[in-house]
């Protein structure tokens, strides 16, 4: 039987591509429940299949080709992303942070990687531009806590585009000593060149771009006419011998203004770039990547450990001297420093860049060692980053926010009640009805989902007679309502579509109990429901009919009056417990817990309520004792990186599975604040897991050593 492996490496084009979809597609999948991030999984991915790793795929002409564009593209993202109103807005502010970001990274830089790593002047200096990048990877953990409009914000998010263009300027004017001869006027003719490109660039592509869209609306020709713009801004640095990535990057800042965030035309710019270009790229990278060359000496790991050092450290110093400049607060410039540490788009460039340079003594300008500790910074740096802007950014929001937040006026109210059984579809919508605000006299929406699959029309006519039935229902006690029946490939995202079709204010929706759907507590797409939505989803498991409930037990996590939402879950659940006439009791902090009783008291006066102090998360299975079975128990949860979020609601699954299971149930996933989309969108997870693949193993490790532990007593 012949070996496999005189199959590989694949060189034919077809199943090259076919390999690179397969890891595009599962990758994301697999770092989801490693927690790794996305741009650190695609480029491992690219060492288990590269040449230094199991060499299953030969390096062919479609990774130039398609790594090159993928190279732009991150770097137009970068561009075309960037907040310039927050440069505006703070023009001094930005402007002298990114100066310090971009020169104190340098200066130390440059001292180290000639002193300590004896690298040469022009490696030191390539070397040292990569410290004084920076990608904004911890941006959406500033809109979750809704913080975008922070002046420690508007200042590092600004300073962005200084630090990125200094950088990329440094980058192509080494690239561009390696191009041409260096004379007399090779300095003169350098600037005049990119003096040239940069007034082109900044003066004519804007009023190009404005002419072009006034005139051609379809989304096809705005697409293939921002392109060709990128790589002709590209193509015009390449021609003055400069890099590419640099004209790539200004033709993303100047078009900005004409791409808005939230346009088709953003969104088919992403995909394209995150489902094919962008990951192309990476796996490239990771393909050069030799990872022998870690265990066979300290090279690699000297390199690695004084670049994350001085990448650290000198942009600590740089937000340092900008708090003393403009007497910012202690935690502003934490914010700052951890919005500003993270390295990703600008330094990839810049060791690909680096990497294929070739001196004249035929080295590389930057080795392998430098190769390899590029991919441990960026992994290092991105946590680091991620861990210190979410805990400055708590800081502030509990600083600033000594009380919660007003309750909201202007009621949206709009109940939107996504259905598919019959049984449970009328305790949701009876729900609803003792939910809703009387006085609005605004109905419900019913909703049923159904796959676009083989049994599509038969399920749609059972959409239909569910929805006829509940509508009756709802009628019945004078309540209107409104119905779809919606075709979908996937059940979540027709969910999110109908809710702001229907511009509703919140969800209530069963709780899966079927196994044979889903061995997932959270089902086949319910988590995928509440983290892609940051307005208020009620998941409900109800064992019997509303009406014959006694008593309404709430479990309150601390800091829950700091989240935007918390008044519209509190208002929902004293019109529950008025309408039950049944007694709530509220389990929290006592601060929490004041708050809830001054609301009740003022809006809701006639409802019986019961206050309970609870210490800790930790003692939420101690209430399962107390929850009966004409019980009502209200977990209010939250999401990941919000305020309220604690470590321990991960087990939030488990503890009810085990303390709760068989009781009436309801979870709240309150407002919190989030935006549809974020910075830098290719470094975004794609994937959101209800488990880690380290809490499956050490469960596993539990219930094994559990075993053998009953073993030996038996």
């Amino acid at each position: 039987m012949p070996y496999i492996s005189q199959y590989f490496p694949i060189t034919d084009p077809t199943l090259i591509f076919f390999v690179v979809m397969l890891i595009v597609l599962f990758a994301p999948i697999i770092m989801g429940k490693l927690r790794i991030p996305h741009i650190i999984g695609m480029i491992i991915a690219g060492v288990i299949v590269g040449p230094h790793g199991f060499g299953i795929l030969a390096k062919d002409s479609s990774f130039a080709l398609f790594g090159n564009v993928g190279l732009y593209f991150i770097m137009f993202l970068a561009g075309l992303e960037m907040n310039m109103s927050d440069f505006r807005n703070n023009r001094v502010k930005t402007f002298t942070h990114g100066i310090m970001a971009f020169a104190i990274p340098m200066i130390i830089g440059f001292a180290l990687n000639t002193s300590l790593l004896k690298y040469g002047i022009l490696t030191s200096i390539l070397l040292a531009s990569m410290y004084a990048s920076h990608t904004l990877i911890a941006y959406p953990i500033i809109l979750r806590f809704g913080l975008s409009q922070e002046r420690s914000v508007t200042i590092a998010v600004g300073a962005t585009a200084i630090t990125d263009t200094l950088t990329l300027l440094v980058l192509a004017i080494v690239g561009g000593l390696f191009k041409g001869n260096i004379s007399g006027l090779f300095w003169i003719l350098l600037v005049v060149k990119i003096g040239i490109v940069f007034f082109i660039i900044i003066y004519f592509f804007p009023r190009i771009a404005r002419f072009f869209f006034q005139r051609y609306e379809d989304n096809v020709s705005q697409f293939i006419f921002v392109l060709a713009m990128t790589f002709l801004g590209a193509s015009m640095m390449e021609f003055i011998d400069m890099e590419g990535i640099l004209g790539a990057f200004l033709t993303g800042l100047v078009l900005n203004r004409y791409v808005p965030n939230v346009s088709p035309l953003m969104n088919h710019l992403e995909f394209v770039g995150n489902a094919v270009f962008i990951p192309y790229f990476l796996i490239g990278v990771g393909m050069m990547v030799n990872v022998k060359i870690m265990f066979t000496g300290f090279n690699t790991w000297e390199v690695a450990t004084i670049m994350i050092a001085v990448a650290l450290s000198s942009k600590w110093f740089a937000s340092l001297v900008t708090q003393k400049i403009f007497s910012l607060k202690s935690i502003e410039r934490e914010l700052i420093y951890g919005l500003s540490n993270a390295q990703a788009g600008a330094t990839l460039a810049a060791v690909l860049v680096g990497y294929n340079l070739i001196m004249p003594d035929g080295q590389r300008l930057f080795n392998d060692d430098i190769l390899n500790g590029t991919i441990i910074l960026i992994l290092v740096t991105c946590i680091f980053s991620s861990f210190t802007t979410e805990r400055a950014a708590r800081q502030i929001v509990l600083q600033t926010r000594s009380t919660a937040p007003e309750p909201i006026t202007a009621d949206d109210e709009k109940i939107l009640i996504p259905m598919k059984y019959p049984g449970i579809a009328d305790n949701l919508v009876n729900m609803a009805i003792m939910m809703r605000n009387k006085k609005l006299n605004r109905g419900l929406v019913g909703l049923n989902v159904v796959y676009d699959d083989a049994d599509m029309r038969n399920n749609q006519e059972k959409g239909k007679r569910l929805l006829e039935h509940v509508t009756q229902y709802a009628n019945s006690a004078g309540v209107l309502m409104q119905t779809q029946v919606r075709i979908a490939t996937n059940i979540a995202s027709g969910i999110k579509h109908a809710f702001n079709e229907f511009h509703a204010s919140e969800i209530i929706i069963g709780m899966h109990i079927h196994n044979e759907v889903s061995a997932k507590f959270w089902g086949e797409f319910h988590q995928s429901l509440f983290t892609g939505l940051n307005r208020q989803i009620i998941m409900a498991r109800i064992k019997q009919p509303l009406n014959t409930v006694r008593r309404i037990q709430v479990a309150v996590p601390s800091r829950a009056q700091y989240e935007p939402g918390f008044y519209r879950w509190l208002e929902r659940m004293a019109r529950l417990a008025s309408n039950l006439e049944c007694r709530i009791v509220f389990h929290g902090r006592t601060d929490t817990l004041s708050l809830i009783n001054q609301f009740i008291q003022n809006q809701h006066p006639n409802t019986r309520t019961e206050f309970v102090p609870m210490g800790h998360w930790n003692e939420l299975p101690t209430l399962a004792g107390n929850i009966n079975e004409d019980h009502m128990f209200v977990i209010v949860a939250a999401r990941k990186g919000t305020i309220s979020y604690k470590t321990a609601l991960e087990h939030l699954p488990e503890e009810i599975t085990k303390y709760f299971s068989g009781k009436n149930l309801m979870i709240i996933f309150p407002d919190q604040f989030g935006e549809p989309m974020g910075t830098m969108t290719f470094a975004e997870p794609r994937h959101q897991e209800e488990q880690s693949a380290y809490m499956v193993i050490s469960e596993w490790i539990r219930k094994k050593l559990r075993y053998d532990r009953n073993q030996r007593n038996n």
